[in-house]
């Protein structure tokens, strides 16, 4: 009797060890801090940018540039309305997104859409991943100062 249940027993430990369920899997926090990188924050995106101050008002010359930064490199792909173009229409998108991640996603798309599952869910719909347009810091911010201008910001 002894026998069949040091047995069973022993079947047991030797499947639950090889079933894969022996080992826990990490959060993204706790491999994170193994690693030194912070975790990842869906509110900021992957990038450099990490606390971008934006004033209450426009800054016109800044909003006047991003015009032009645009209609260079924005304007084939995204209306200023919410209609999607190829990629999804620039009207709200403000409102909708922290400064940090939309400079973030303009300036890191490709790990970006590795990463963030809002860039990820805006992927499926569109079906055309977002080119990296090699934007510097500055075009990035005009950009996004045009896009305040474009949700109504005075």
């Amino acid at each position: 009797m002894k026998r069949r249940i040091i047995l069973a027993l022993s079947m047991a430990v030797g499947i639950y060890a090889c079933s894969g369920n022996a080992s826990k899997q990490e959060t993204p926090a706790a491999q994170a801090t193994k690693t030194n990188e912070p975790a990842y924050d869906p509110a900021r995106g992957a990038g450099k940018f990490t606390n971008v101050s934006v004033s209450p008002t426009l800054d016109k010359t800044m909003a006047d540039a991003g015009l032009k930064v645009y209609e260079v490199k924005c304007a084939s792909c995204h209306k200023l309305t919410e209609e999607k173009l190829v990629g999804p229409g620039w009207k709200g998108v403000t409102g909708r997104h922290k400064p940090e991640w939309i400079l973030n996603f303009a300036t890191n798309p490709d790990e970006m859409l590795q990463k963030d599952t809002i860039a990820q869910a805006m992927l499926e719909i569109c079906l055309v991943r977002m080119p990296n347009q090699n934007l510097t810091d500055e075009e990035a911010r005009n950009a996004y100062e045009f896009m305040r201008k474009n949700d109504g910001v005075k």
